[in-house]
């Protein structure tokens, strides 16, 4: 039986977009909307289109003037409807929004609270990746290994979590930090943490991250940050 059909719960999806005029309208018809309670895209400073593609494809829109991945996911926290579980996804069509339904099955059977989809494990997603994002994932998921005594395999943004521990763990980072600050407060608040694997693909447009050297610069310097911040609180 589909995870979905099983006492359905709400989720709500976040959906952080900064010009991707290109690939939001496919992220969006790609999602399962019926099984859907409110699609949340999160327009970082768009000077596209992408807010007006993002309404006409059924989305709610919201913006969030400050630049930064973590400042649109908290805006997008703070505007979602009570959900049971809550859903962030790119808006650059790397991730395969149809696989939703396998990273929300474990939190509705009660087997987690966090799942995580790791683009390391398929090899065909894991060499989609950039090579500074791939090494960057390895340097990250080892250090907090040895810091926090837990294994992930990568710091991906397609991921769900229970909306309850979303609110316990408290998420506070506004930009390159975001992704591990959620994984390091997941394991030191004792939540299920669980990873599977997602499929993943180049994704459509250049990366604001990965894709520039400087952006590849802060955002790793930021994450080994992040890591050693948590290690001391």
């Amino acid at each position: 039986m589909s995870a979905f059909h099983r006492a359905t719960p709400e989720i709500s999806v976040i959906i952080p977009a900064l010009n991707e005029e290109d690939s939001i309208a496919l992220v969006i018809k790609s999602l399962p909307q019926n099984k859907i309670k409110e699609i949340i895209v999160v327009n970082n400073g768009s000077t596209d289109k992408t807010a007006y593609i993002a309404k006409k494809y059924g989305a709610r829109v919201v913006d969030e003037a400050y630049r930064g991945y973590g400042a649109a996911c908290l805006k997008g926290i703070s505007e979602v409807n009570d959900p049971e579980i809550v859903v962030f996804i790119d808006a650059d069509f790397s991730d395969f929004p149809e696989e939703i339904e396998s990273l929300v099955k474990p939190i509705i059977e009660n087997r987690a609270d966090f799942v995580l989809g790791s683009r390391m494990i398929f090899p065909e997603s894991r060499i989609a990746l950039l090579p500074q994002a791939r090494y960057g994932n390895i340097l990250a998921v080892s250090l907090m290994r040895l810091f926090f005594n837990y294994r992930f395999t990568d710091l991906g943004p397609f991921r769900a979590i229970r909306f309850k521990s979303l609110k316990e763990i408290s998420m506070t980072d506004k930009n390159f930090g975001w992704t591990v600050e959620m994984q390091i407060k997941a394991v030191k608040h004792g939540l299920r943490i669980l990873e599977i694997p997602v499929h993943y693909r180049e994704r459509i447009g250049v990366s604001k991250i990965t894709g520039t050297i400087s952006g590849t610069f802060k955002a790793g310097i930021k994450i080994i940050f992040t890591i050693f911040k948590y290690l001391l609180v």
